[in-house]
């Protein structure tokens, strides 16, 4: 009964001095700290199979950690990684949008696991193909390390369904950026969680 151990890892820290709603808009982040990128890669497995959103936030943060030290499969694009899409509201600021839309923005964030932005996803979506993505790497990869590298929002919508949370249950969880989540596929389908945002160089890592 070896699992598939899934290591879920969440982006460097958002460039966003304008406050923008970002979703699936390319953002720039931050990955100057060398020190917590070296210590995420000693933390994570050798010889992992990777995936990445392909957003350029997620993909410099996997290329910050491979190249502070750890090893594993190039990293494969996956776009049912990738954050939520926010629609009409993407690369736009809040305040606008909140002066613009007051009622929508408001409903939005009143419901947040239902409601979408305009010609945007729902969380509920985000975690629909959020599983179709664990079920079918579960198999490619079975019984191996998958290392992913995503956003917060997908992590939440993992975490749903490992531990078979509601949608809006799920979205109490926090996520810091650079944390590393564990959850385990067995070969019956069923979860387990290992451990939930350890952020490895930094005091807060579990042990």
């Amino acid at each position: 009964m070896t699992p598939t151990r899934w290591w879920l890892v969440r982006h460097a820290p958002v460039v966003n001095p304008d406050k923008l709603i970002y979703g699936q808009h390319d953002i720039d982040c931050d990955v100057a700290d060398a020190a917590v990128f070296r210590a995420v890669a000693e933390f994570l497995p050798a010889n992992a199979l990777w995936l990445q959103s392909p957003l350029g936030r997620t993909r410099r943060t996997a290329a910050a950690i491979r190249a502070a030290g750890r090893d594993g499969d190039e990293p494969i694009d996956e776009p049912r990684l990738m954050e939520q899409h926010f629609g009409d509201w993407q690369g736009r600021v809040r305040a606008e949008i909140l002066a613009r839309q007051p009622e929508q923005y408001r409903r939005f964030w009143l419901a947040p696991a239902d409601e979408r932005a305009p010609n945007g996803e729902s969380f509920v979506d985000v975690v629909d193909r959020v599983r179709l993505a664990l079920d079918d790497w579960s198999e490619r990869a079975a019984g191996r390390d998958v290392v992913a590298v995503m956003h917060g929002g997908p992590i939440r919508a993992a975490l749903a369904i490992a531990l078979d949370l509601s949608p809006l249950r799920a979205l109490s969880f926090h996520t810091e950026t650079v944390s590393v989540t564990r959850i385990d596929r067995y070969p019956d389908g069923a979860w387990g969680v290992g451990f939930v945002n350890a952020t490895p160089g930094r005091p807060s890592t579990p042990g």
